[in-house]
């Protein structure tokens, strides 16, 4: 897999029509981006039923909302939840041409289930995360044969407007990268709150406890993210023999330890994912 980054003003030379449908927390993520990176809200369609106030500000703008009569679109984005695919796919079908370029970010649902839904269509399947509400998130994509490189490129430059893109050549992966990537900022998360109790059992305060915590997490993340060494390096430049730091690692680390906890979660997350496609 690739890594590529968006750069700014990407979005500019669109051709448009975007129909985005579904715009819940990550859909208004990916329209956030969008107009960030220079495509005119004129040129994006959203079909949602209970539009936010910032997208229906935008309608004022000339985004389109929920519009009664279609056209073929250069590209249709789905953000609506799994369970409700069914239903709310055959709205964008009018919108489908011989070109458009389908994006999916629906967990579990497959390319197999999009290419029922949609025939004949250029799908992309799509696993962002939910950092991508602050343009730091990760998404991996696969593409079914129809996908032309400039679709590819376009896909690319959608989904970058929320942070780092990966592209796989086997959708196969796609169950183990939801439950790495997509659910993984949960695991930072609960790593946070065990941190805080902790701290707090240890005699902190529980104010001084979260902050401590926080900001430990946040600033280990971004030094990860700057760094050209690896976790394990980042980890051992932290651990002096037998100090503060070697004692804690011997209870996170051995059998039954943090690693081998991790493993089996992921393992949970990736049949749980290969379960809810079917």
């Amino acid at each position: 897999m690739a890594a590529q980054r968006s750069n700014r003003r990407t979005l500019a030379g669109f051709p448009g029509p975007l129909v985005l449908l579904g715009a819940g927390k990550m859909g208004q993520a990916m329209l956030d981006g969008w107009l960030a990176r220079g495509l005119s809200a004129k040129k994006i369609v959203v079909i949602e039923p209970q539009p936010s106030k910032a997208v229906k500000a935008l309608a004022r703008r000339g985004l389109v909302l929920n519009p009664k009569q279609a056209k073929p679109a250069a590209a249709i984005v789905i953000a609506v939840k799994p369970q409700t695919a069914p239903e709310a796919i055959p709205t964008v079908r009018p919108f489908t041409g011989k070109s458009t370029l389908v994006v999916s970010i629906m967990a579990g649902r497959t390319i197999r289930f999009l290419e029922g839904a949609l025939p004949g269509a250029a799908i992309v399947r799509a696993m962002p995360n939910t950092p991508a509400a602050i343009g730091r998130g990760i998404t991996v994509a696969v593409g079914n044969n129809k996908v032309s490189p400039k679709q590819r490129k376009q896909a690319t430059d959608l989904l970058a407007a929320i942070g780092a893109v990966e592209w796989a050549s086997d959708e196969g992966v796609m169950d183990a990268v939801t439950a790495v990537s997509g659910s993984g900022p949960a695991y930072v998360f609960l790593l946070a709150e065990a941190m805080t109790k902790a701290g707090i059992a240890a005699g902190l305060p529980q104010a001084l406890a979260a902050k401590l915590t926080r900001e430990t997490v946040a600033g280990s993340g971004e030094l990860l993210h700057r760094s050209d060494l690896d976790a394990a390096a980042l980890r051992q430049n932290v651990t002096s023999p037998g100090g503060t730091t070697a004692a804690a690692l011997e209870v996170l680390i051995g059998p039954g330890g943090f690693d081998e906890l991790l493993t089996r979660a992921i393992a949970a997350a990736t049949r749980r994912g290969r379960e809810l496609a079917g």
